[in-house]
């Protein structure tokens, strides 16, 4: 299938998942919701790794031609990211985005002023699908192969690390924690080189169970220090910037 054709093709494949798996989850939240959607990564996860189904191996996944250079395909990815990211800023201003915003923040209330709560749960669960299906179908284009094994539970951690990080239900927040995850490790690893010959034992040893230990103390400071994470940072500092000198 052509470059351009599978990468809308898995949007759309994903958002029937998602909503598949949202119909049961649309009357539960908090931590049950969670759960209910580590459930349905596991249940997808086992349903790939049957060879009747998803038979064996990796599925080959070139690039379109012309961007087989990783700096060309960057543009592409850079893109669509763009695009998404506007598409996204778009809908909050629309009925649509409104009726969203008032599920998040009070489900009940949403329901009391009319708003079909049970819909528009469907709907992110569709949508949020969607993205993940573009981000998945590009992420295989640019290893140029496709397996499942590459989106295990501990990539769904991650993620979740750059939205809490980042901010829950921002935007930005989210661009914010991608950033800040994805550049940790390398940091880290750089921190670790820098002082090889002082630190005892495996320096990889020391990088893997170092990032993992970073992820789990960031979320936590985070959650207790500043719940809407760098968003809110960034609030704070175009706050003061747009008062400075005189913030009295």
């Amino acid at each position: 299938m052509p470059f351009w054709l599978s990468v809308p093709a898995a949007g759309g494949v994903t958002a029937l998942v998602g909503l598949l798996f949202g119909i049961p989850s649309v009357r539960i939240k908090g931590l049950y919701l969670a759960i209910a959607t580590l459930a349905a990564q596991v249940i997808i996860e086992w349903v790939l790794s049957r060879p009747a189904i998803a038979g064996t191996g990796s599925v080959a996944a070139p690039r379109p031609d012309g961007f087989a250079d990783d700096r060309a395909y960057y543009f592409v990815l850079l893109t669509v990211a763009v695009l998404a990211v506007m598409f996204a800023e778009n809908v909050l201003r629309t009925r649509i985005g409104r009726a969203l915003v008032a599920v998040r923040d009070q489900d009940i209330a949403a329901s009391v002023i009319g708003v079909d709560v049970a819909r528009y749960k469907l709907l992110a669960f569709g949508r949020s699908s969607f993205y993940a299906g573009i981000a998945g179908a590009l992420l295989g284009h640019l290893g140029q192969s496709v397996n499942f094994e590459q989106f295990q539970l501990g990539l769904s951690i991650q993620y979740l690390a750059m939205i809490v990080i980042g901010g829950l239900g921002s935007i930005p927040g989210s661009l914010f924690g991608a950033v800040f995850i994805t550049l940790l490790p390398i940091v880290l690893r750089n921190a670790v080189n820098a002082f090889h010959d002082v630190l005892p034992g495996n320096a990889a040893v020391l990088v893997s169970s170092a990032q993992f230990f970073l992820f789990g103390l960031v979320i936590v400071v985070f959650m207790v220090v500043e719940p809407q994470g760098l968003a809110r940072l960034w609030r704070n500092v175009k706050a003061y910037f747009r008062l400075w000198p005189f913030s009295y």
